[in-house]
């Protein structure tokens, strides 16, 4: 029997027994499950096992996050159940039975627009930064700017241009790259029809509104005449455009001869996809898309812009949970298209505010409660700067009077905002930083807006959780605690035998798992481990493709269809994750060799993992690799570098305490 075999029954009840499973299977830390009906599922129940670090929905799947012994638990989990597990890729396709078609189109355009956002966010804040250097009369009595007073920083409002151009400007280039991939076409032929949506033989889209019709150049083939004009920053005609191409690739591979098809199907492919988007796609998508952002502007700007303002702060963190969120993006680029910023987004980081607010408000309810500060705190933390899932799925929905006090907050920070037109240069940070991105003028009002959305949520939160919290909620539960700890101490012991041991003995330090960059966790902005949840830890972006080992240690638990991440014990009993790249685990094990065996002793410096960093890097992921301690052990305090250069198996990335 496993040791989890208690906890396995515990969660196949919580989860609405065997009945209510589709689909079963899991990563290196979570479960992911597909349920005939998820509102069966008892989440309140699932979070409070001991073993469960936090839980959330994602793209249909029920996710649960159990750490890196999530191999055992799974095995004991399909033996108690009699759930047969199937791959990843089945549990996907499974998690569709649950999305309508609304929902599948919103997850579309969610993975479209996912790689993008690290570069749309650096877009907004450089132009935030910009504003402030180009923009903001704060020299000379109020009459100059800072780079009409400094010729260095004229110059580097110039340079940065540069940067902010590439990334708005170019943005139909990312978008059809991101549609090819994500439908697994060829991604060069993508990246080819963006590049001729915003090449510069076409009149930029910014100057077609200056341009006299009779000036705007064309193309003339005698019987007809089509109008060169560029699609910079446009969303909608891009998303179309790169669609007919996918869809264009698709046919012609399959009733191509495979002797021609590298000539044909490239070459018919993109000629007619880039005919289709200047001909026909690009001009109904420009419309569509003005219509849209039209409405929208209407909606902030208008004579009912503060019910439109209180309504959509009021909803925006119900559809976080729903991901309709996403469709939120799109929007806000058309508005910065159209009218040179967005009115929408400045709200949307008020609500990020507001739920991180509803989480302070719980910190000084529970003040004295340990082991839910441990979740309050970083969560807190984290949607502060933008990450609002383990604020709103760990503390406010897990409660829920939390989460409706947000909602409350963001919605009087929302009408404050349209009341006073902020407005923002780009996507930003969505939480505090956000006001670099909002544009000069601007910046006291949404200031003002901040407080509000910081306010009312926490005053809210406290009131209500004075009267409806238990007892145990406001201290705790020691006998929980106690528990707790003995079944640790147990998990520990159980986890180590049958396994080779080594001598119990003080880990002073790890030492560099990879060559390369040594960057915190917070960097990778994935909301699993940058968050904390996992633990603590650092990350090293490659320039090796062996992963060593940073102590001496026990191959605990590897991951034999993936092969991108293992767990050790160290000698001082602590439990380390090391993982390669984020979501690697899509890429089935292609790329990946692990060189040594589950219970083999290992001493630092021994290579456990190669890896393919080029073949990572093709499949669109990252290869920043992850070492987190999952279990502290008798390790006291830990302190991780950070930007620093680091050699395998020389550089100390890590003290122990």
């Amino acid at each position: 029997m496993g040791r989890y075999v208690e906890d396995a029954k515990e969660l196949l009840q919580l989860v609405g027994g065997k009945e209510n499973v589709a689909a079963v299977s899991h990563c290196m830390t979570r479960m992911r499950f597909v349920l005939h009906d998820p509102q069966k599922a008892d989440i309140r129940g699932i979070e409070a096992m001991k073993v469960v670090k936090g839980s959330f929905t994602q793209s249909g799947q029920f996710q649960i996050i159990i750490g890196n012994t999530v191999a055992d638990f799974y095995n004991d989990f399909v033996a108690v159940s009699g759930i047969e597990g199937v791959a990843k890729e089945a549990v996907k396709e499974a998690a569709k039975q649950n999305q309508n078609v609304l929902q599948r189109m919103v997850t579309a355009l969610a993975e479209i627009f996912a790689p993008l956002i690290p570069a749309i966010i650096t877009g907004g804040l450089i132009l935030g930064f910009r504003n402030c250097i180009d923009s903001l009369y704060l020299f000379e009595d109020g009459t100059k700017t800072l780079c009409e007073t400094s010729q260095f920083w004229a110059g580097m409002d110039s340079f940065l241009w540069l940067i902010g151009e590439a990334v708005f400007h170019m943005l139909p280039v990312g978008i059809c790259w991101s549609v090819t991939k994500k439908m697994g076409t060829t991604q060069m032929l993508g990246i080819v029809l963006g590049i001729t949506l915003v090449s510069g033989q076409l009149l930029n889209a910014y100057a077609v509104a200056g341009t006299a019709a009779a000036d705007i150049p064309v193309w003339n083939f005698g019987a007809f005449q089509v109008k060169m004009i560029g699609y910079q920053a446009q969303v909608l005609p891009a998303i179309l455009a790169a669609f007919t191409l996918v869809y264009l690739e698709k046919f012609f591979r399959r009733i191509t001869p495979a002797v021609v098809s590298m000539i044909v199907v490239p070459f018919c492919s993109l000629v007619l996809a880039v005919i289709a988007a200047h001909f026909v796609l690009g001009p109904i998508g420009w419309q569509i898309g003005s219509a849209i952002s039209s409405v929208v502007y209407a909606g902030i700007t208008g004579s009912f812009k503060v019910i439109f303002g209180a309504i959509f702060g009021f909803v925006y963190a119900p559809l976080v949970i729903t991901g309709l969120h996403h469709m939120s993006n799109a929007i806000d680029l058309q508005l910065i298209a159209d009218y040179g910023g967005t009115m929408l987004w400045p709200m949307i980081a008020l609500s990020n505010i507001a739920q991180g607010s509803a989480v302070l408000g719980m910190i000084l309810l529970q003040r004295r409660n340990q082991e839910a500060q441990e979740v309050n705190v970083p969560a807190c933390a984290s949607c502060y700067m933008g990450v609002t899932e383990p604020a709103m799925f760990g503390v406010n929905l897990k409660y829920g009077f939390p989460f409706l006090c947000g909602m409350i907050g963001s919605a009087c920070a929302a009408v404050v905002c349209v009341t006073m037109g902020v407005t923002a240069n780009a996507i930003g940070v969505g939480g505090l930083p956000g006001i670099l991105s909002i544009q000069p003028e601007y910046m006291p009002a949404f200031g003002i807006c901040m407080l509000v959305a910081v306010a009312v949520p926490f005053v809210l939160t406290f009131m209500l959780g004075s009267r409806k919290l238990e007892t145990a909620d406001f201290v705790g539960k020691p006998e929980a605690q106690e528990a707790s700890a003995a079944a640790d101490a147990a998990a520990v012991s159980s986890a180590q035998k049958g396994e080779q041991e080594l001598p119990r003995k003080e880990v002073k330090n790890l030492k560099a798992f990879l060559s390369g960059r040594v960057i915190s966790l917070k960097e990778l902005n994935d909301g699993v481990f940058s968050e904390g949840v996992m633990g603590e830890g650092c990350a090293i972006i490659p320039e090796s493709n062996v992963l060593l080992a940073p102590a001496d240690a026990i191959v605990k638990v590897l991951m034999q269809d993936a092969r991108h991440a293992c767990g050790l014990i160290l000698e001082n009993g602590a439990e380390i994750l090391l993982h390669v790249g984020i979501d690697t685990v899509n890429m089935k094990g292609d790329g990946f060799t692990y060189l040594v065996e589950e219970g083999q002793v290992v001493k630092a410096g021994t290579p456990l993992i190669r890896f393919d960093r080029e073949k990572i890097k093709a499949a669109g992921y990252t290869d920043a690799t992850v070492c987190i301690v999952t279990e502290q052990a008798d390790i006291k305090k830990m302190r991780f570098a950070a930007g620093i250069q680091a050699k395998a198996n020389a550089t100390i990335v890590a003290e122990f305490e």
